[in-house]
Formats: C-alpha cells, structure tokens, sequence
C-alpha cells in the first residue's frame, strides 16, 4: 500500500481529535495528538499568558516537528492531530494579535519556525474541518474541559479568519475541506465511511462531490 500522512487542522472544537483517532483506528495508520499532558508549560500558560506564550509556543514548536517528522518517516501510514503549521500561522499570530506575545518574540519564534519547516516532509494531504461557530461553543460546553472554560464566541470567530487567511495561500499539500456540523463519524460509521471516500477520491486526485 502507497504510505500516506495526513495532516488534520480546524478550530477549536470541531472534531479534529475524534476523527484522527477513528481514521487511524479504521484504517489501521498511525496517528499522532497533541501535547497536553506533558506539557510543562500549559498550566503557566493559563495563568499567565502575556508571561508564558514565547515559552509554549517554543514548546510546541518543538514537539509538533518531531511529531511531524517521525510519522512523515514510519513506513505505515500516518495522521496528525492538528498541524506545525497552525502554531505559527493560526495561534503564535492570535497571541500577538492579543498582545500576549511581543513584535521580539513573535518575530523570533517566526524566524525560527521558518528554518524547521523549510526542511519538513510534506504531508500528502491537509484535512481541513469547518463548523460554525455557534455549533463549535456548544461542542466545547457540552465537553466542559476546565482549561476551555474561558473560550468566547469572538477568540473563535478571529481564529476562524486567521485559518481562512492562511488557507487562502497555503499549497505545500492539496486541502480537503469538510463541514462537519451535520457529521457524527463517533457514533455514526457511514458517516466516517463518507469521509474516508472523500479523502480517498482527493488522494486519488478524482473530482470530489461536496456535501453539508
């Protein structure tokens, strides 16, 4: 079989953990997460974030590649929750547009992160899930985590425009955009085998129909 690595991006909320996991568990890949609970820096990071956001991002930067690297390396098939590219594109941009993060040290963290990803494998494909916003506050309340417990309609909406910015111009991969408000690929297997065929036509490089 042709190895493939997937890379999975949205905003917070729509689904990106819960697909990974399930495409990985059908499809038999690999699938990487993202550093939560070994993360030294998180719990600072929410208690502080104009103190500690050079800090985690750095942080991030630094697993994300490795992730990247050892599941664009393995042999077996591959999927990535969340991107390296949503570090520095969607949210190190946010914290500086915030002004948690300094023009010094954004521009720092930038210059570094351009020198990792210029010598990164490129995925074969970026997953790109969509819901609106009103359908992503309720998915995080339903959930209840307690570090989410301060997430507003408004920080969703500007990471939406920051993912729809970087979108527009992003083309290391083909992208593969899928709503996911009318999808539940936990509990509804169809629903998980529509979007296995889409990403499968997209890899194939078959005209896809698009569905709501």
């Amino acid at each position: 079989m042709t190895k493939r690595f997937i890379l999975v991006a949205g905003n917070i909320g729509v689904g990106k953990t819960s697909l990974a996991e399930r495409l990985g568990s059908r499809l038999g890949w690999l699938s990487g997460f993202e550093s939560v609970a070994d993360n030294p820096y998180l719990a600072d990071f929410y208690g502080d974030m104009r103190q500690w956001s050079f800090h985690l991002q750095v942080f991030f930067l630094g697993h994300r590649a490795e992730q990247h690297l050892a599941l664009a390396n393995h042999p077996q098939s591959a999927i990535a929750d969340r991107s390296i590219y949503e570090d520095a594109h969607i949210f190190a941009r946010v914290l500086h547009h915030m002004g948690n993060l300094t023009e010094r040290d954004y521009d720092s963290y930038r210059h570094v992160y351009e020198l990792v990803v210029s010598n990164l494998p490129r995925p074969d494909l970026l997953l790109y899930l969509q819901a609106p916003v009103s359908v992503l506050i309720d998915r995080i309340r339903r959930r209840a985590r307690p570090i989410e417990a301060g997430i507003t309609a408004e920080y969703l909406s500007l990471l939406e425009t920051f993912y729809e910015e970087w979108l527009a111009t992003f083309d290391l991969c083909p992208v593969l955009t899928i709503r996911t408000q009318q999808l539940d690929y936990v509990h509804d297997a169809r629903h998980l085998d529509t979007v296995i065929e889409r990403i499968e036509a997209k890899l194939a490089g078959r005209e896809e129909v698009v569905f709501d």
